[in-house]
């Protein structure tokens, strides 16, 4: 082979200068050499010279030891003369571009590692956030969701007072049975106009309790300490937490981990919206819905309460399969029966305190 054999055409950029020359690209010996009009504006050996990746269609760019540049749109050129004198490869993104089977294999592996991440990593840096969690971040969430809510949403409750009082008494005997205590837990009552009979607990111990569920009971109180025992139950176990770290995504939860609680970690995590349109985990409802049962029967209740309240729900929504109360406490045939089962396993009620 010719030690003058073209390779490629292009221009030739002098070090620390934007005007450019018409050259060409030129083997000479063991390297190469740009060429204009027959002179040689530099050469070099092939070790000497950085050889740009190359990219698609886009221009390929060979850097000489003075800084020169050689600029040329001939790709295949270089590939080539790369390929038969020294086995180079052409480039990694080129090649997945070259090859579609290895560009889907790779795109694969792509998704593949996203639903690991997904699956394993997000829960393992949910657990960390939640045991790093400093106490102030819990009764920030809670404040700022409540106050969100109370601007969008809810509404003062029209219970009476009465009422309001005797629900409240008996809230306090389930407070006082349970593992935070009574000073853990606070219950706000609310007219929850467009979301209807529901009750939701947030991370920092506040209980909301809407109107239209004290209507559904139609009396029974009992029942209506079997639902906000099961609200209790999340707080212990830290459900809603968990949650409220989940929809915050992951970018949150390191920056939470790492102890920077700024401002734009502190508007995802006080979003009210996003609290009531949580759903729990079918795990974490059943054992909340167990919580409910042990609680109920310590503070000397009917610990089958909670599954009444899942049979008035279902007669008065039509609701008998995954939905039920805003799809955050799905209220099932099963779920009914696994209380009743599970209070008959645990024997009779506790005395009346």
């Amino acid at each position: 082979m010719a030690s003058d054999e073209s390779i490629a055409a292009g221009e030739w950029n002098r070090a620390n200068s934007s005007r450019s020359i018409p050259a060409c690209l030129r083997r000479k010996d063991d390297g190469l050499a740009v060429v204009a009009d027959g002179v040689v504006l530099i050469a070099a050996t092939r070790d000497d010279i950085e050889f740009s990746p190359r990219v698609g269609s886009i221009p390929r760019r060979l850097t000489f030891p003075d800084g020169s540049v050689f600029e040329t749109r001939d790709n295949d050129g270089v590939d080539a003369w790369l390929r038969l004198h020294e086995g180079a490869p052409s480039g990694f993104i080129h090649g997945l571009e070259a090859f579609r089977l290895r560009l889907a294999g790779f795109a694969l592996a792509v998704i593949l590692l996203a639903a690991l991440i997904y699956r394993f990593a997000v829960p393992a840096l949910v657990e960390v956030a939640v045991l790093v969690t400093p106490p102030f971040v819990p009764d920030m969430i809670g404040s700022g969701v409540l106050a969100s809510l109370d601007r969008t949403v809810l509404s003062p409750t029209h219970l009476s007072g009465d009422e309001q009082a005797a629900i409240s008494k008996g809230f306090e005997r389930l407070a006082a049975v349970s593992e935070g205590g009574q000073g853990a837990y606070k219950l706000e009552f609310r007219d929850g106009g467009p979301i209807g009979p529901n009750a939701f607990a947030l991370p920092d111990g506040s209980l909301v309790l809407t109107d239209d569920l004290v209507r559904l009971a139609d009396g029974d109180q009992e029942m209506i300490l079997g639902v906000l025992g099961h609200e209790i139950g999340h707080v212990e176990r830290k459900h809603s937490l968990r949650q409220v770290y989940r929809v915050a995504g992951v970018a949150a939860l390191i920056l939470l981990v790492a102890g920077d609680v700024g401002s734009g970690v502190q508007d995802m995590l006080t979003q009210g919206g996003a609290i009531i349109a949580l759903s729990y985990s079918r795990a974490a409802e059943a054992e909340a819905d167990r919580r409910s049962v042990e609680i109920m029967r310590d503070a000397g209740y009917d610990p089958t309460a909670l599954a009444r309240f899942f049979t008035r729900l279902e007669a008065a929504t039509g609701h008998r399969n995954e939905t039920g109360m805003l799809s955050t406490h799905p209220g099932t045939p099963q779920r009914r029966q696994e209380v009743i089962d599970y209070a008959n396993a645990l024997g009779k009620r506790a005395p009346a305190r």
